[in-house]
């Protein structure tokens, strides 16, 4: 598809993103993330799913898969170059999550519909969006937020509360925590605090970043034999 036809489906779409609770049991939580391998002949994705058991967060399983790619580089669509991918990867796992963490926007996105709340509405499963960077929106309150772990303000677009700016360590830069689906924005708060386990971002976005890394690294060196 075009760009073109891309922003059409997320405005589309986004009508069925909700933004309350609606989880069910909690037993397996999964986190997502994506590399890309471009220094080749046929470029791809690689994904990698982490899932948890919750609430003792012990990792339970990990799962690698990589696709073509096929959609160009669009600032706002990059979850129609991510999401074959992940699809890939959920697959391989022998249990499906209850959540899903992305290392990306859910609302917190210029049309509401970013890699969390696409994923989400895709499988009909609970998702939020954790971003170590900001998209849109402004800080509702002036100022730096305090240095405690727990603090946040929320992020607004045109008055429009879209996500959240998160303290998750002490000291540490904040986090951007959106609704994806399913999870209001103070449960995906209190969720990402509660997977946070001493570094700034939370196990299961992290220990996946680690696995993509490694995943991305052994189909890079396979294809340069």
């Amino acid at each position: 598809m075009t760009p073109a036809e891309a922003r059409e489906i997320q405005l589309k779409f986004r009508s069925k993103v909700e933004l309350r609770d609606r989880l069910g049991p909690l037993c397996r939580v999964a986190g997502a993330d994506v590399a890309f391998l471009t220094r080749s002949n046929s470029p791809k994705a690689v994904a990698a799913v982490v899932l948890f058991s919750y609430p003792e967060w012990e990792e339970l399983e990990c799962a690698v898969a990589s696709h073509a790619l096929t959609f160009p580089y669009v600032p706002g669509l990059l979850s129609f170059r991510e999401i074959p991918a992940i699809l890939a990867a959920l697959a391989r796992l022998n249990r499906p999550p209850d959540l899903i963490f992305c290392d990306g926007q859910g609302y917190a996105h210029p049309r509401r519909f970013g890699l969390a709340s696409h994923l989400g509405v895709l499988l009909d499963v609970p998702a939020i969006g954790c971003a170590k960077s900001r998209l849109i929106g402004e800080p509702a309150t002036a100022g730096e937020l305090p240095a405690r772990a727990g603090s946040w303000t929320p992020l607004l677009d045109d008055g429009e509360r879209i996500g959240a700016i998160l303290r998750t360590r002490r000291g540490a830069r904040p986090l951007y925590i959106s609704c994806g689906h399913r999870v209001s924005l103070e449960r995906a708060i209190a969720l990402t605090l509660a997977a946070c386990d001493g570094p700034r971002v939370p196990l299961p976005t992290r220990r996946a970043d680690r696995c993509v890394a490694d995943a991305k690294r052994k189909l890079a060196s396979a294809l340069e034999k």
